[in-house]
């Protein structure tokens, strides 16, 4: 069966439905599944990967950074090659080079290579999940087509529970001594399976009026994305050198070109990647603005939350994979309460980041009265609450902003909107990270200050002494802390060592203590600070929200 979309063509209720449409669903399900756990697996793996191969903190950044990214630039490309040479080759070839993405990150031996292939696995899945939808409107009548995209909220939602835990579970179980490189192999018979049902199942499909590739614009927003998340990864291992500066600063230049150069497209007639007249709708701007601080708040906290569960609470990462499912659970609650009240358009977005916001100042309350030794029963409440306020405001986003755009504009409007959740995520990513591990160290050297004195104490070290292992402990946990390269001990913490060979076991033990508490204490301090940045970002989000539609375009 070979389809053609065409604005002029008849309803779909006027085709025959394609009659594997229901099989062939399922094989898109499979790909979307691919691309949701790989999305949220790496935040559970990142200690587990840094500890085995090697890095500092912007590989544990990169893990993600580098796969939203590649999705973000290569999104709207790709639903256009499905356009031009048909949708279901191009889900083919996106599948079979996703699941090669994930066997070479499944056998990287270096960080570089890791997250070379990262950026691999979301170019290829930029390709493969953007032709979902024209195959859906293809195979469906429009009677069926409602319930066919019905089926993607329940698979996102047990995604969103089941990945984390998924790749807690296959770390921690370590198969075959394969550890964090499971959570990658685990793609290749559900990549195998899209493969061989695309072929068997899926129809051929593609535009009657096929629009032609922009592939300059192509090459300016990527360029653009790298100078700005390049810099923001990177810059604090390298001490902010200027060209970090002077990178984001040409990055907002690029930008500008980006945007000169698809108006220019557009008006001699060429196929611009995004239809510039849609930046002089106030509702789709102020959307892209939401779009990308909300989801740059959202995947800066779901990383900065796993490191804090796993490095600073000590938690395995099955664990903090299971700490995560209230928040799942929550999330997936929200799309329930926000279909009960999308009555109230906007209102509702609203609503859900106050809610949300609310929920991560409940975490800040939590940690700051349980301490270092919080629970994850304890937290539950609290990660629910955000997770509501979360589904709540995600809900109806994309039908808002998407109200006041014109019927010949939608395609390129969505596939913009896409493409800039992906490099809000990336950018989420590097900024929250960068911060919670800018502000690491120091907290763990103020944290000494305050444990260190009285430990000692009490293992009988008092005066000078005390005060030069003071000092000495400080200094260590600072620099540990902050170390660019993990498996690299620094220098202060060999002379620490050194200078308690002698001391007595108590001594030693003292002293292994207060580093213990004080990381742990360091790490508590950072995640509230990071926190209460995303409350901070979260409140920039509903200020932005204003811009947007008051309502959803009604449904025809």
């Amino acid at each position: 069966m070979t389809t053609s979309t065409d604005p002029l063509a008849g309803p779909a209720a006027a085709r025959e439905p394609y009659p594997l449409r229901w099989i062939a669903l399922f094989v898109l399900l499979a790909a979307e599944v691919m691309d949701l756990l790989d999305a949220l697996i790496t935040n559970i793996a990142a200690p587990s990967i840094r500890a085995d191969i090697g890095g500092g903190a912007s590989t544990i950044q990169w893990l993600g950074a580098a796969y939203t990214l590649a999705m973000a630039v290569g999104l709207i490309t790709g639903g256009r090659l499905g356009d031009i040479v048909g949708r279901r080759r191009m889900f083919i070839i996106g599948a079979l080079g996703f699941t090669a993405g994930s066997l070479l990150c499944a056998v990287s031996q270096s960080p570089e290579t890791l997250i070379a292939f990262r950026g691999l696995q979301g170019l290829f899945g930029a390709v493969m999940l953007p032709q979902g939808l024209g195959l859906i409107k293809e195979m469906f009548s429009e009677k069926e087509m409602a319930s066919a995209f019905g089926m993607f909220g329940p698979v996102m939602g047990l995604s969103s529970v089941g990945g984390p835990v998924l790749a807690g579970w296959l770390i921690d179980a370590d198969y075959f001594g394969t550890g964090w490189r499971m959570i990658f192999l685990i793609n290749l018979p559900l990549g195998l399976l899209a493969v061989v049902g695309g072929l068997r199942f899926l129809p051929e499909s593609r535009a009657a009026r096929p629009p032609r590739l922009d592939l300059v614009g192509v090459v300016l927003a990527a360029a653009a994305s790298l100078l700005v998340v390049y810099p923001l990864v990177q810059g604090r291992e390298l001490d902010w050198p200027t060209w970090t500066f002077v990178s984001m600063a040409v990055a907002v230049a690029v930008f500008g070109l980006f945007g000169w150069y698809e108006a220019r497209k557009h008006r001699t007639g060429g196929d611009p990647l995004v239809v510039p007249s849609l930046f002089r709708k106030r509702g789709f701007t102020g959307g892209l603005i939401v779009g990308l601080v909300f989801f740059a708040s959202i995947s800066g906290f779901s990383l900065v939350f796993s490191l804090f569960t796993q490095l600073g609470l000590g938690y395995s990462p099955l664990k903090a994979g299971l700490v995560g499912v209230p928040l799942s659970l929550g999330m997936v609650g929200g799309f329930g309460v926000a279909q009960a009240v999308k009555r109230f358009g906007r209102t509702v977005i609203h609503g859900g980041i106050a809610v949300m916001a609310s929920g991560v100042a409940c975490i800040v309350l939590t940690l700051h009265l349980a301490g270092t030794g919080v629970t994850p029963w304890q937290l539950l409440p609290a990660l629910v609450l955000t997770g509501l306020g979360m589904g709540t405001l995600m809900a109806p986003f994309f039908d808002i902003v998407l109200a006041g755009v014109e019927t010949h504009e939608t395609g390129s409007a969505s596939g913009a909107l896409t493409a800039v959740q992906q490099l809000g995520s990336a950018l989420g990513v590097a900024v929250l990270g960068t911060l919670f591990f800018g502000i690491l160290g120091d907290h763990v050297a103020q944290a000494t200050d305050t444990v260190a004195p009285t430990t000692l104490a009490a293992a009988g070290v008092s005066g000078p002494a005390q005060d030069r292992l003071v000092a000495a402990l400080r200094t260590c946990g600072h620099d540990r802390a902050s170390a660019k390269d993990q498996e690299k001990v620094p220098g202060s913490c060999v002379r620490l060592t050194g200078e308690l060979r002698a001391a007595p076991a108590p001594v030693r033990q003292a002293v292994a203590g207060a580093g213990a508490e004080a990381a742990e204490r360091g790490f508590s301090d950072s995640m509230k600070i990071t926190l209460w940045v995303e409350v901070g970002l979260l409140g920039l989000t509903f200020l932005t929200a204003f811009l947007l539609p008051m309502r959803a375009r009604p449904e025809e």
